[in-house]
């Protein structure tokens, strides 16, 4: 077969056309848009759950706690289930299965009559959007070709971002339940799309089904791409590799990617971006900043969405490593900024707690706490080290994290490993969402972001050490690097 279509090669120039390789990423990346519209869920439809006359819906704080957190769980059980699917049912298939989850829990949120089913709705949207982080990224990586991977590689951050954006617009227009609702459009239109799409190549070789990965080549690079030396690097790369087992973990070529990915995606909660998202007015209240609550959120998630758009314009120019400096260098500088402000600036003795996050002013004048002083210009510290903080981890750890793991985690390791990572990041996640107030009641807000100021210079460090340049680089090049130890250059022996 391979015989046959070499001579349609010489036709013209190896150029590749990314037409339709674009259209294959969006039609996966409609499930990070799902995770990110998801996540943030509570934000708008917490205040409404607060005074639902439905007394088996209506929330007091621990009901808000465990609506907020159920769904990093439900998120940290998806990714574990994807280590199962990604390697039996590929990760197109995958990514697919997650419309179920994610479509019935959407259902259930928008139908609930009772806690148990905003409950359940979360987890469910939470499983399915553990799925898609540890699915999407190596599906997006395994089809790209390497002068578009980076910035290819951003698109799971960025449409994330673009989905919380979107639920943060929609939700000063819908009800909470048609809200619910929406939900489910991105999800059912990812399903419909990835039906007409190629799966994975490498998967394909993987399974021995070289025809099938030919014809998904050729789909994806266009008839002129030189798509048959690609197919024959690929299984030379796959050739060299068998299914893992556990005594292969003892080899560096396969414990070294997985321990930098694990540890990466430990940093990448560990930076502290969920909780400082999810406490973002309380952290406002304490420090004086006065934001209106139905608005803040949107600011956020525009500065977000900007720092991951010039994350994607930059990936393939200035690198993964640059990136990871200047993020880790800008959370240090405005944490720092945050610790020193906040333990020595008095803050308000006000009790900010759940059933106060995202709550409408008038709602919270009505249970006796005030609106912010007028405006005091000191209070721009708080507020421009806050963006900062999401600036930089928008434009570096966010979507670095996942494009990383994509690139370098070896084939045999591609389908489990990413949810072993996304189910410990969002464990991670929901620890630290739990704790954060805790600590800031005791303690106060300077010690959560101390800590997050070490573990920026522990990710600076970190990424000097033993995080490896990928740009420009083929999967197998940089599989080979781990093999290795030296260098990226294929011997073609």
């Amino acid at each position: 077969m391979a015989g046959e279509r070499a001579p349609l090669l010489k036709k013209g120039s190896a150029s590749t056309s990314n037409a339709k390789l674009y259209l294959a990423t969006f039609s996966a990346v409609l499930g990070n848009f799902s995770f990110g519209y998801s996540l943030v869920y509570p934000s708008p439809v917490i205040p409404y759950l607060q005074v639902e006359d439905n007394p088996n819906l209506r929330m007091d704080t621990p009901h808000i706690a465990w609506f907020g957190s159920v769904f990093s769980l439900g998120a940290a059980m998806g990714g574990l289930g994807a280590m199962l699917l990604n390697d039996k049912t590929g990760r197109k298939m995958s990514i697919m299965i997650s419309a179920v989850p994610s479509t019935v829990g959407s259902l259930l949120l928008g139908a609930a009559q009772t806690r148990w089913m905003l409950y359940l709705g979360r987890i469910l949207t939470g499983i399915a959007s553990g799925m898609t982080a540890a699915s999407i990224p190596v599906y997006v990586s395994e089809i790209s070709s390497p002068s578009v991977r980076g910035v290819l590689g951003s698109c799971p951050q960025v449409t994330a971002v673009f989905g919380s954006l979107t639920l943060y617009a929609l939700g000063l227009l819908l009800p909470w339940r048609w809200l619910a609702v929406a939900g489910e459009l991105p999800a059912l239109l990812m399903l419909v799309l990835l039906c007409f799409m190629p799966k994975s190549p490498r998967y394909l070789i993987s399974k021995g089904r070289q025809e099938e990965a030919l014809k998904a080549l050729e789909w994806l690079r266009g008839r002129d791409a030189n798509f048959i030396a690609e197919l024959k690097n690929i299984e030379k790369s796959i050739s060299s590799q068998g299914n893992i087992s556990w005594s292969d973990l003892a080899m560096p070529y396969y414990y070294k990617p997985i321990v930098i990915s694990v540890i990466m995606w430990l940093l990448q909660q560990m930076t502290g971006i969920t909780p400082i998202l999810v406490y973002l007015e309380p952290i406002f209240h304490r420090t004086k900043v006065t934001l209106e609550p139905r608005y803040d959120a949107a600011l956020v998630a525009l500065v977000r969405l900007l720092s991951v758009m010039i994350a994607a314009s930059l990936m393939d120019r200035a690198g993964r490593k640059r990136l990871l400096f200047t993020s880790g260098f800008l959370m240090f500088l405005a944490c720092q900024a945050l610790t020193i402000y906040t333990h020595t600036t008095p803050c308000p003795s006000i009790n900010i707690t759940h059933s106060q996050l995202h709550t409408p002013f008038s709602i919270l004048q009505s249970h006796g706490v005030q609106q912010s002083p007028p405006f005091d210009p000191i209070t721009v510290i708080p507020l421009l080290s806050t963006m900062v903080i999401i600036f930089g981890y928008a434009m570096g750890w966010g979507p670095i994290t996942w494009l990383l793991m994509s690139e370098i985690l070896p084939l045999g390791a591609r389908g489990k490993a990413p949810g072993l990572c996304v189910g410990i990041s969002w464990v991670t996640a929901f620890i630290l969402t739990q704790v954060f107030m805790h600590v800031v009641e005791a303690y106060g807000l300077f010690v959560p972001f101390l800590f997050f100021s070490v573990v920026a210079v522990i990710s600076i460090l970190f990424t000097a050490l033993y995080v490896p340049e990928t740009k420009g680089r083929s999967l197998e090049e940089i599989e080979n690097y781990f093999r290795t130890g030296r260098t990226f250059t294929i011997n073609d022996n």
